[in-house]
């Protein structure tokens, strides 16, 4: 095939354009005309589609030849790990939520916590089922209608407890090792989900602790309140313990999951929740939930790979090369690149997967340990997403509530955000922070740290 890279081309960017400019474009519109849910009307799989076929005109070369380099980043062996990550994901949360394993982490959670601590008691059960499911979309459909009630026995700020629940939301889908944006992210950079963890984890503890700490001391209610009597199993509890268990030591994630849908269905076909049956149709329904990021993963892979091809990352670099003073303003640099990501297409996964790719080439140039940069995709995509409006997150709360909640009462509550937003900040300017959260320096040439 004959060469048509060429170094530092901008014009190669124009496919992302384009499909940042419908998502976005398709969302303000709508939004405009009052229609709910409006960034997310626009099929974002048809946004990136359309950007492909732009790709695909606006490229030099054959047909082939372009398609043989669109495939390359479609089938890379990164993104292939990460779709099949992503479908065993869908299959575990699926199953577990069908044996009714979401119900009682809720229910237990809501019925051992004390009466005065219910704002924080949110935060910590939001917290929990987030890092076990992976979602946070799945964590707020299922505690906010329970926190709204909690919120008008106890007289409690609705904000703040919204705040509470969707900081918990996005403790998980930062954390967890079954989140789709700690799957994009490790993926991205090529790095393992325990070591991306351990980067991650020392800068969210002190920004949970803290954040617990705000909602004791502010989150008390007006009138302490007999907590109801809520139906819950123990033992479907269980799965969600052996899949953050079983990720925490270290086992491969893919065995993590798989030990997650077995245990969820056994549980599930015992306790006559599922058959064999059932069983293996939520598994189909939980592939079924993630076909959209799949595609989308695939698709945007590709056209990544043909934006890298004909110079457009080359030509990023080269511009904010002259931006980046070195490895602490480089780190500040991946942040808010992922930051706007988000702004425009209001997905957190989304804009880990365009940002991905640069990340790692600045990461390459500046030295910076791949561990810590999937750790900042992560934490920056998650912040910036909890804080719009309308992200998905916020548009359910909104939905669940009857537009009884005031998102930026919810957003001056989002206490969990801005501290997680601020420690990633400084963790930029500590001398050898990331030597004591992972294990060996990251040797670039052998691809892997040296233990």
């Amino acid at each position: 095939m004959e060469d048509n890279k060429t170094k530092a081309n901008g014009f190669a960017l124009i496919p992302f354009a384009v499909f940042i400019a419908i998502y976005l474009g398709a969302g303000a519109i709508m939004s405009a005309k009052g229609v709910e849910f409006a960034f997310y009307k626009f099929p974002s799989v048809v946004a990136v589609f359309i950007a492909v076929v732009v790709g695909f005109i606006m490229f030099k070369g054959t047909i082939d030849e372009k398609f043989a380099i669109f495939a390359k980043g479609a089938g890379n062996p990164d993104i292939t790990c990460m779709l099949m990550i992503f479908l065993l994901a869908g299959g575990f949360s699926a199953v577990a939520g069908a044996m009714g394993g979401v119900d009682s982490t809720v229910n237990l959670g809501i019925s051992i916590i004390p009466a005065q601590y219910i704002t924080a008691g949110v935060f910590v059960i939001s917290a929990f089922l987030s890092f076990a499911t992976g979602t946070s979309m799945g964590t707020v459909g299922a505690v906010v209608p329970i926190a709204m009630g909690l919120v008008d026995k106890a007289g409690l700020s609705m904000s703040m407890v919204m705040g509470a629940c969707l900081c918990g939301a996005f403790f998980g889908d930062n954390l967890s090792m079954i989140s789709d944006t700690t799957i994009s992210a490790t993926r991205t950079q090529n790095v393992e989900l325990k070591d991306k963890f351990r980067s991650n984890f020392g800068i969210a503890l002190p920004a949970s602790f803290i954040t617990l700490i705000l909602f004791l001391m502010f989150g008390a209610p007006e009138r302490v309140v007999k907590m109801e009597s809520l139906d819950y199993n123990l033992i479907k509890v269980i799965p969600y313990l052996i899949v953050v268990v079983c990720a925490l030591i270290g086992i491969n994630v893919f065995c993590v999951l798989l030990f997650g849908i077995i245990s969820a269905g056994a549980i599930g076909i015992i306790c006559g929740d599922l058959t064999i049956l059932t069983f293996s149709q939520e598994i189909w329904k939980g592939f079924q939930g993630m076909i959209e990021v799949f595609i989308l993963s695939m698709l945007i892979g590709g056209i990544a790979e043909m934006t890298k091809h004909y110079g457009g990352f080359d030509w990023i670099l080269e511009k904010i090369s002259k931006m980046f003073k070195g490895k602490k303003s480089a780190q500040c640099g991946i942040a808010i690149l992922t930051g706007l990501s988000d702004v425009a297409t209001a997905n957190n996964t989304i804009s880990i997967i365009i940002s991905g790719q640069i990340a790692n080439d600045v990461s390459r140039e500046y030295d910076i340990d791949p561990r810590k940069t999937a750790s900042i995709l992560d934490i920056s995509s998650c912040v910036i997403q909890g804080m719009l409006p309308y992200s998905a997150q916020f548009l359910t709360i909104v939905s669940l509530t009857k537009g009884a909640v005031d998102p930026i009462g919810v957003i001056a509550h989002n206490w969990y955000l801005f501290l997680l937003a601020i420690f990633m900040f400084v963790s930029f300017f500590i001398p050898n922070m990331d030597s004591l959260l992972v294990k060996g320096k990251w040797n670039w040439e052998t691809n892997k740290a040296d233990n």
